[in-house]
């Protein structure tokens, strides 16, 4: 009998950027979607991450101890947090110290149990001034989860600055495309249309999850032998 070592498993904590989503919220699609589907049979993806959490909710709600749990040594955890967090007037939201506390125990939890944690920052919101000059809505929360990871020397993918670069490339009207925009009458799942800023379509989605899929290239990280070129 040949020896087949088990699989990877990729644990995906974060929020609704990254998050599946039910059927009545389609084409709404988080990046985590999509991005399992890129690994060959040595990588199982767990998207554990959900809507409206942050740092802290996510942990109140005991979602972190059953991943802690099932972790084994060589699996991988891709931290993302910060929308939630970063907007004070919301009831999930943190202070940085917080968020800082709470990202830094994801990343040492996931060491002592033998894991690979990875942060990752917030991606960027499709946020355009007149000039049609992108604003950077995550400027503060970014830089804390950078501290942290040159603190904790852990692995990055800066999705705010690979994302920004994206948007900026595609300017205010191509890069509408990536997010959940729908005219009155266009999708059944929204008869009165939205424009939504935040959350993407399955276009913005792929295009997300390739963003993170480079950043695991540029890091030379193990999973990326299991990405088919």
């Amino acid at each position: 009998m040949v020896y087949q070592p088990k699989p990877v498993t990729l644990y995906l904590i974060g929020d609704s950027t990254m998050s599946e989503k039910e059927v009545q919220a389609y084409p709404e699609t988080g990046w985590g979607m999509p991005f399992k589907y890129y690994f060959d049979k040595g990588v199982v993806v767990e998207n554990h991450a959900r809507n409206g959490r942050s740092t802290r909710t996510f942990l109140d709600e005991g979602r972190w101890e059953p991943i802690l749990s099932n972790l084994k040594k060589g699996d991988y955890v891709f931290i993302q947090f910060g929308h939630n967090d970063e907007v004070q007037s919301k009831e999930q939201s943190t202070t940085p110290e917080e968020f800082q506390a709470n990202l830094a125990k994801y990343v040492t939890e996931t060491r002592s149990r033998g894991g690979k944690p990875v942060l990752l920052t917030p991606i960027a919101r499709r946020h355009f001034d007149e000039d049609g000059q992108l604003i950077d809505t995550h400027h503060q929360y970014s830089e804390l989860v950078r501290e942290v990871a040159r603190k904790f020397e852990v692995s990055l993918i800066d999705m705010d600055q690979r994302s920004q670069k994206l948007l900026k490339a595609l300017g205010p009207e191509k890069s509408v495309f990536l997010y959940l925009h729908l005219d009155v009458g266009q999708n059944p799942n929204y008869p009165d249309g939205v424009k939504d800023n935040t959350h993407f379509s399955e276009l913005g989605a792929r295009m997300m999850a390739e963003l993170a899929l480079k950043g695991i290239r540029d890091l030379n990280l193990e999973l990326a032998s299991h990405i088919p070129k």
